[in-house]
């Protein structure tokens, strides 16, 4: 932890329950004067983003009500422009438009960025603001990768102010369809050779053993 994210994180009522809690000694060296900032991205931040295929976004409505929805994309549709600045094309969707309400009276953004199958998670913390497709298409353009079928209706550009990384524990394992694929794989591949050999003996004249089900007990 960082002392960027720390100065923003710990408020007063949170450093209050740390006190009532007995964390607050372990927590204090985070907003020491040399603690390490944290408000810019680097190789290793770089990195995680540049193969993220989604995350998970909040804003604040005028209401002081958080809203918090999903983002999605190819891997890799955040981009990194440079060490305190990401962007990501925003692609239409069902048009209630609350992020971009929320974000028109209040530019903060959290995000919670996750690699599950490596149990891994980053949250970032920014001010976001949006170029529009007709304002700014060049923007918009330059952040959509054309062979992804959807369509951006904006740039959503952050400047961060502070990021975290998560301990690994409570989060669950899960693989997408293309992270199974690598696993699958030599499973297809030896299934198919096992249905070549039982076709082979069958063309030979040797019947194929029972299977269990048909087997006498």
């Amino acid at each position: 932890m960082a002392r960027a994210f720390a100065e923003i994180a710990f408020t007063p009522a949170v450093r209050a329950a740390q006190e009532r809690h007995g964390s607050a000694g372990a927590y204090a060296r985070f907003l020491a004067p040399g603690a390490k900032t944290g408000d810019r991205l680097g190789e290793t931040e770089t990195g995680f983003i540049a193969t993220r295929d989604g995350f998970y976004q909040a804003t604040v409505s005028e209401t002081g009500w958080p809203y918090v929805q999903f983002r999605g994309g190819p891997p890799g549709f955040v981009k990194v422009l440079d060490e305190r600045t990401i962007a990501y094309a925003d692609f239409r969707g069902n048009r209630q438009y609350l992020s971009v309400g929320n974000l028109a009276g209040n530019d903060r953004v959290a995000l919670i960025l996750v690699d599950y199958p490596n149990r891994r998670r980053l949250k970032l913390w920014g001010r976001a603001r949006l170029g529009d497709g007709v304002d700014d298409p060049a923007l918009v353009a330059s952040l959509h990768d054309p062979a992804y079928r959807a369509r951006p209706e904006r740039a959503v550009v952050i400047t961060v102010e502070a990021f975290d990384w998560n301990c690994p524990q409570h989060i669950p394992q899960r693989l997408t369809l293309d992270e199974m694929e690598p696993h699958l794989a030599p499973l297809r591949a030896e299934l198919t050779r096992l249905r070549d050999e039982n076709a082979a003996l069958r063309a030979g004249g040797i019947p194929p053993a029972p299977s269990p089900a048909t087997r006498s007990t």
